[in-house]
């Protein structure tokens, strides 16, 4: 039984946050004139595989994607330099440290009422 995967659905944000962020690299790449090789050699990674992030494919690791980004300039997540990132990072520990460790769903009421 041959079985054939469909396609993924992302939502349209994220489509559109992922081409937002292959246009920036691509962008940075050329503000820099740099070729699709001399960044992809940078990066470590092949020429076809930052062609597919500066197309927005969407199965592109997402370290490689951030690792290309940063490489051109690209600022993720607030600009600045890295240690903002890195209160960001703590900041978002601490509100996580606030939580329940783990998250269970909610057993279903039954109405039974008939």
């Amino acid at each position: 039984m041959n079985s054939i995967k469909s396609p993924r659905a992302y939502s349209r944000y994220a489509q559109e946050a992922v081409i937002l962020l292959s246009k920036q690299i691509k962008l940075g790449r050329k503000q820099r004139q740099w070729s699709e090789q001399h960044l992809a050699e940078r990066a470590g990674i092949s020429r076809a595989t930052l062609q597919k992030i500066e197309k927005g494919e969407m199965n592109c690791a997402i370290g490689l994607v951030f690792e290309v980004a940063v490489l051109v300039g690209v600022n993720l997540f607030e600009p600045g330099s890295a240690d903002g990132l890195s209160r960001t990072i703590e900041h978002t520990n601490d509100k996580i440290a606030l939580l329940p460790k783990r998250i269970q769903s909610k057993p279903k009421t039954i109405h039974d009422d008939f």
